[in-house]
């Protein structure tokens, strides 16, 4: 794919906007992620795993954001416009989308840090469906929250800072708008305390809920069992194949 963009919306992440070199792109469902092969970098040998940010059909891009944690993402940040990388995609299950009658339900999008970046895609499908997203986004600081102008487009969007420069201070679990609202779903991604604490609260309130985990994804096939995690009976499953997206229920989280 050619890189249509490289915008770099904070000094810590990119966001790679690609388009494929020939043809159009393939029907990808929110959630979804890809396996970007890293040129260039001498110690990067796997492939990296970057959610699914943002499908732009009309253009026919795909916008990836990515944090930049090491050598195989900072060199992936310096690609520039007009440059090639080589990416499987899409790969994995994404978010169930509603359908019928619960499409006029309300739905809360949660995410945290880089975890964020599958709901705009997920926000953006949903009001598609005539849907309606409401975005609660958590971050260290007002620095950290990226892309709010794009959110802001597709619903209601609140925040919380764990230093209290922007929105409610703390974290997504304690924001006000989970006593004042009622949802029909929930659905999650960022850090697994976070998800566990978003997935608590839903069974409580006995809301269906998703959570997109972020484990090591190395080859993105589930062959090489990097990304295991333990089902409700205890037994392991790859979140490359099997999720990354999972109902809270299939999960050992709340036992």
């Amino acid at each position: 794919m050619r890189v249509v963009e490289n915008v770099r919306p904070h000094e810590n992440y990119c966001l790679l906007k690609l388009t494929p070199d020939k043809g159009l792109l393939p029907e990808m469902i929110p959630g979804q992620f890809v396996e970007i092969r890293v040129d260039g970098s001498p110690s990067t040998f796997l492939r990296r795993p970057i959610s699914i940010n943002y499908v732009d059909n009309a253009k026919n891009e795909l916008w990836l954001l990515i944090q930049l944690v090491g050598d195989g993402t900072r060199k992936l940040a310096e690609t520039p416009q007009g440059g090639l990388i080589n990416i499987v995609l899409p790969l994995g299950n994404g978010f169930t989308l509603p359908s019928g009658k619960e499409n006029n339900g309300k739905f809360l999008l949660i995410g945290g840090g880089v975890g964020t970046a599958p709901m705009l895609y997920l926000g953006a499908k949903l009001k598609q469906l005539n849907a309606h997203p409401t975005f609660l986004l958590g971050a260290r600081s007002r620095k950290d929250l990226l892309q709010l102008d794009d959110f802001e487009k597709l619903g209601n969007v609140y925040v919380t800072t764990e230093d209290g420069s922007f929105g409610e201070k703390g974290y997504v679990t304690n924001h006000s708008i989970l006593n004042r609202i009622h949802f029909n779903r929930i659905y999650s991604c960022g850090p697994k305390p976070m998800m566990v604490a978003v997935a608590k609260y839903a069974q409580s309130n006995l809301l269906p809920c998703e959570v997109s985990l972020e484990n090591t994804m190395a080859c993105g096939i589930g062959a090489c069992l990097c990304c295991v995690e333990k089902n409700r009976d205890g037994h392991n499953v790859c979140v490359c194949k099997e999720g990354p997206v999972f109902n809270i229920n299939q999960l050992r989280w709340l036992i």
